[in-house]
């Protein structure tokens, strides 16, 4: 029950939302949002204390790897909804309804992503997530974010019909049993059984498909538009939580290719789509003026780390599970941050700021400590991933691919150090008087900070314990 209860609370609280005609108007019903999103933690809470039984003949179930995205996507929802209550005593929606509905319905997705053992139900909720952050990405209603929305619909909608190609292979991969369900521990265990060239096609379909969710290169159009012209509470979920649970996707099918033993095909693959995505990073984060548009940049950069850790396996699908909930932590952290300049100063490009340290000291402060967070500088989380998956590089005797990751991340680094550090520390205009900060507008960016920066010095045994665990169904190892 407690899995059903997980889903089902948000999506009947979203339809409440969008079709009761008493939420109608610019009011957002955000306490009720909060209740929700409280709750939801707590039943995401429950999971960890007693792991509850597959439900559903299995359709829904609670794996480490899919308990590892449904609390980051949790705890990043509770800070959303947190940091919300102080961004819309600044911005007023035209649709309080569409916002909050819009928001419980991404959560509702994001939980039936994270629990489905059954991938033709994976990918209806990787469509259902599209569809639910669409309406936010429009919450402006003008022409640069009806493009971006837009763009974002139909890049997405190409990603998605290749992943439901990818589905269909899956299943005819299964032959003469072609009517068992496509449930994961069924498709692992059976694995040896499956036909290699229909199961080779449904990995390829899948990982183009859930890697365009994911923002890999080069199907990575999408992002700077989608999170340049977002409400950056928006784009954080999106970087944070949509990103990762697109990556789960990739990570189901991965787990069925090396279970049959074609982990050698796989591999190549994933470290091809990972370098090229730190190398697209690299190139378009140079010259950057948008901090928005620099972050989505570097969540190309994450996205193909991730998938590095994954192809070199080893500790490195260990590495690539844990960068999973740095970088989620991460990016909800700096994309709300980013938030707060452009609330206060109407622009996150360089020339429309300068000198935050003095106008907005706390915001600023975040700011800087959020660029080396996402660079992978000690002592934060994100560096003891990355750390992890350079070493499966080499342990693996790949020294190559060690030293291109390293140097596309000391390109990375330079790119976006020039523009924040810019914009924090430059000379502001004549005359700019510090800006009073809302709590409610910093609360939340400083706990996701302290979580990143504990994840840098101190891994939780349970945490440590159930990362290990996934990284094992993935064919990896802890360290």
């Amino acid at each position: 029950m407690r899995l059903l209860a997980v889903c089902a609370l948000p999506l009947f609280t979203a339809l409440a939302v969008l079709g009761f005609p008493m939420f109608r108007g610019r009011r957002v019903p955000v306490t009720l949002v909060a209740v929700v999103a409280t709750t939801h933690l707590v039943l995401v809470s429950s999971l960890w204390l007693a792991p509850p039984r597959p439900t559903l003949g299995g359709w829904l179930a609670a794996d480490p790897l899919g308990l590892t995205v449904l609390t980051l996507t949790s705890v990043l929802f509770l800070v959303t909804v947190i940091y919300a209550v102080g961004y819309l005593q600044r911005e007023k929606p035209r649709s309080g309804r569409v916002f909050a509905g819009g928001l419980l319905a991404f959560l509702a997705a994001a939980s039936l992503v994270a629990l489905a053992h059954h991938l033709a139900m994976l990918w209806v909720g990787m469509e259902a997530t599209t569809l639910s952050v669409a309406p936010l990405v429009f919450l402006r209603r003008d022409r640069r974010s009806l493009e971006a929305t837009w763009k974002y619909l139909v890049v997405s909608s190409v990603g998605i019909a290749l992943a439901l190609l990818g589905t269909f292979f899956l299943a005819s991969a299964q032959g003469d049993v072609a009517g068992r369900p496509l449930i994961l521990p069924d498709l692992v265990e059976h694995a040896r059984e499956l036909h290699p060239a229909w199961l080779r096609a449904a990995f390829l379909f899948l990982l183009v498909g859930f890697g365009t969710k994911m923002g890999l290169a080069p199907m990575h159009t999408w992002k700077p538009d989608t999170y340049g012209e977002a409400p950056s509470l928006v784009s954080g979920l999106m970087a944070g939580a949509l990103t990762s649970c697109a990556f789960l996707g990739v990570a189901r099918v991965t787990e069925v290719v090396t279970a049959a033993g074609l982990g050698s095909f796989a591999q190549p693959v994933l470290i091809g789509f990972g370098l090229l995505s730190l190398a697209v990073a690299a190139v378009f984060i140079i010259g950057q003026s948008d901090v928005k548009r620099l972050l989505a940049y570097s969540s190309v950069e994450h996205m193909g780390l991730l998938v590095l850790g994954l192809g070199l396996g080893g500790v490195g699908a260990y590495g690539s599970v844990l960068h999973l909930v740095n970088n989620g932590l991460a990016k909800g952290w700096v994309f709300l941050v980013t938030g707060n300049v452009v609330l206060a100063t109407g622009s996150a490009t360089a020339a429309g700021n300068r000198g935050l340290v003095r106008t907005l000291p706390v915001s600023a402060a975040l700011l800087v400590l959020g660029l080396f967070a996402v660079t992978g500088s000690p002592p934060f989380g994100l560096f003891m991933s990355e750390f992890t998956i350079l070493r499966a590089a080499i342990d693996g005797g790949h020294p190559w691919i060690a030293a291109v990751m390293l140097l596309m991340l000391a390109i990375i680094f330079v790119g976006m150090a020039v523009l924040v550090l810019g914009i924090a520390l430059g000379e502001p205009d004549p005359g700019t008087i510090p800006v009073r900060e809302s709590p409610w507008l910093v609360a939340g960016p400083i706990a996701l900070a302290a979580i990143v920066l504990m994840l840098g010095v101190y891994i939780p045994g349970p945490l440590h314990d159930i990362l290990a665990r996934a990284a094992a169904a993935l064919g990896g190892t802890a360290p």
